[in-house]
């Protein structure tokens, strides 16, 4: 059989694998976190040219991914004129489960989700050929399949390839770009301008942060300058062909968004778009305003570049067992280094060793993989927000790429290098299998395995709220029929839509949506998502309401996500959050209605920092400074016992309140 045919037929296979992968996965899975955010405005989209609904993320991954919908009879609840995030996310629950045929309908969640999660896919496979093809044309073909084949085994991309969110759309949007301006570069012919103009402006559609391509793309046009200098680069071809790329990208994305500037075509309730780029860097600020002023870029685009800055700055991370109120720089480095199975760590550094024994040569080649990646990977630590690997999934094809060029160089060489790049890829391919068919909170063994990824990392690193169906099967096994649940998506998705018998705990999200009321004890089993175990949202151990559970060792644990206790357990500090709710829910309700809440938060955790800090505001708002004080202080006082860089974040905001007490009153 001719060696092209057998090439064909392994990437073929690759790719079947693949599916079959991701098929066989999903089907075991509950939704994750956004993904009901992500297909109600997606198909949203595709009725109404709706725009406001999910701003934060740009409409292509959304739009692929509802396609299949379209073609139903489904039912879509009416908007509530609920903040624009609730309203997403309220109609995903309803878009989901209640088109059950118990309730009427013709469909349920699972032949729903399936069709959007198998729709999904084609950014997976597309960006799975798209390396292959990039790495045969720099390398060689034998590098092309090490690197695909690292693609379609690795966990993280396994875990992210179905779901209806920005994340593998983006990486897929990002490699081929570089890959066609590489091309580009090569040829110079419109037709390839056009090309990677089109895949940027898709790019641009997917997620946010592929802006970052713009200056990439510059940045690369620079280096080959530098690099083909000796050879007279068409200089002057070069900066047209940005020009036609920089163009044709503006236009599709424009395309996307229907030419319109508006969020919605009728208009809808949002908050001014001055409250949310106030608080951006002036850089940042600077921009979005110039855009904004002159229509450059969709009314929506603008907004969703403002909110996933405002988002990334209030949240906290938590890295080996330890909070910050901050993302840190080191988050990456490190979480890659756990989501790396051996076999890619291994393959990378004979990469690496490669390199440095000869295939620097292939500079031009090398440039398109390295600077595009460490751009990339330095943005993103740079950043403030740390909730998952996922963030840096475009920067995987770049490295797969390197580590097939290195293992192939390396095999080019010398055929003994056949047998450690065999054993690394065996040992890559082994570990996906035995994570089948959860992958999420994959971890290599130089961290423990999976069963110890929540030690290290929280949210979409470990725990997305996929858990719900292992956890009916778990409850069922064990006859459990009354129980107590802090599920990690809740409210906007609920345990009882599978059947979970257990009743809800209040989490950063459920207590601002719902009045869940506890009482003094909880009678086992009590299950908690590791997301809220941790208290990562809260910032500090100090403000965690499950602080006494997450210092106790789990008596079971479903899924590597969600840990189980039994016995009876008193959580006051989780109790108390329904009182402390209500002053940050109504600030202006009577002031002595809200010293009762304030109060009674209090007599549940008397030294509680948040209670304390409530009653505080209560009390001065009542006219009573002495005894704010004293609240105040007893806040003040239980900073200490919080993280370094909870410290620096609580410690002013304490201090600012008690000094504007003292001052006199106008």
């Amino acid at each position: 059989m001719p060696r092209r045919n057998w090439t064909a037929g392994a990437v073929l296979l690759l790719l079947l694998i693949m599916i079959v992968e991701v098929a066989f996965s999903v089907r075991q899975e509950s939704p994750s976190w956004d993904e009901g955010d992500h297909i109600y405005s997606g198909y949203m989209n595709w009725l109404h040219d709706e725009y406001s609904l999910n701003p934060e993320h740009p409409p292509l991954v959304k739009l692929v991914a509802t396609f299949p919908l379209l073609f139903l009879n489904l039912k879509v609840a009416p908007r509530e004129n609920r903040y624009f995030k609730s309203e997403a996310y309220y109609g995903g629950r309803e878009l989901l489960f209640r088109n059950d045929p118990k309730y009427g309908g013709h469909y349920t969640a699972d032949t729903l989700l399936f069709r959007v999660h198998m729709a999904i896919l084609v950014f997976g496979l597309t960006l799975a050929l798209t390396l292959f093809f990039a790495c045969q044309e720099m390398f060689s073909t034998a590098a092309g399949l090490i690197a695909m084949t690292l693609f379609v085994f690795d966990p993280t991309v396994l875990t992210n390839a179905p779901f209806v969110t920005t994340d593998t759309g983006a990486a897929c949007g990002f490699f081929a770009c570089v890959y066609t301006f590489y091309r580009f570069v090569k040829a110079k012919t419109l037709p390839h301008m056009m090309l990677c103009g089109a895949v940027l402006g898709l790019a641009l559609c997917a997620k946010h942060s592929c802006v970052t391509l713009v200056p990439m793309l510059l940045v690369l046009a620079v280096a080959f300058v530098a690099i083909r200098w000796n050879q007279r680069p068409e200089i002057a071809r070069l900066l047209l062909g940005l020009a036609v790329i920089f163009s044709t990208g503006l236009f599709v994305l424009w395309t996307l968004y229907s030419f319109r500037f508006a969020m919605h075509p009728t208009g809808v309730s949002m908050s001014p778009f001055s409250d949310e780029v106030n608080s951006l860097s002036p850089p940042m600020r600077g921009f979005i305003h110039f855009c904004d002023q002159h229509r450059l870029l969709p009314e929506s685009y603008l907004h969703g570049l403002a909110d996933v800055q405002n988002v990334g700055e209030f949240m906290p991370t938590y890295i080996n067992g330890k909070l910050y109120a901050h993302g840190q720089w080191f988050y990456f480095p490190l979480i890659l280094s756990l989501k790396w199975s051996i076999g890619v760590l291994g393959l990378l550094s004979l990469a690496i060793f490669a390199i440095i024994k000869g295939l620097h040569r292939r500079r031009l080649e090398l440039a398109f993989l390295l600077i595009p990646a460490g751009i990339y990977l330095a943005v993103a630590m740079a950043g403030p927000l740390n909730i998952g690997v996922r963030h840096v999934l475009p920067v995987f094809p770049f490295v797969f790429a390197l580590a097939g060029a290195g293992a192939a160089w390396l095999i080019a060489r010398r055929r003994v290098w056949i047998y450690p790049v065999l054993a690394l890829l065996l040992w890559h391919a082994v570990d996906s299998v035995r994570t089948f068919p959860n992958y999420m909170p994959y971890a290599n063994i130089l961290w423990g395995g999976p069963t110890h990824t929540h030690d290290h990392f929280s949210d979409s690193a470990t725990d997305w709220g996929q858990q719900l169906k292992w956890t009916k099967q778990w409850l069922d096994a064990h006859h459990v029929h009354d129980c107590w649940f802090a599920y990690f998506p809740a409210p906007f998705l609920l345990p009882s839509d599978y059947g979970i018998p257990c009743k809800l705990l209040p989490t950063q999200d459920t207590m601002w949506e719902q009045d869940i009321t506890l009482p003094p004890v909880l009678h086992g089993p009590i299950l908690v998502s590791f997301a809220d175990l941790n208290g990562f949202e809260f910032g500090t151990k100090v403000r965690n309401p499950y602080q006494p559970l997450f210092e106790r060792q789990p008596d079971d644990v479903i899924a590597n996500g969600v840990a189980v206790f039994y016995g009876d357990v008193s959580l006051p500090e989780a109790a108390a959050l329904q009182f402390e709710i209500v002053a940050r829910k109504n600030p202006h309700e009577s002031p002595q209605a809200l010293l009762a809440a304030a109060r009674k938060a209090v007599a549940l955790v008397p030294n509680g920092f948040d209670a304390n800090l409530i009653l505080g505001d209560a009390l001065a708002a009542a006219g009573n400074p002495t005894a704010a004080r004293s609240a105040y202080t007893v806040a003040l006082d239980r900073i200490p016992e919080m993280e370094p860089t909870s410290q620096q974040q609580w410690r002013p905001f304490v201090e600012k309140k008690l000094a504007a007490l003292a001052r006199p009153s106008r």
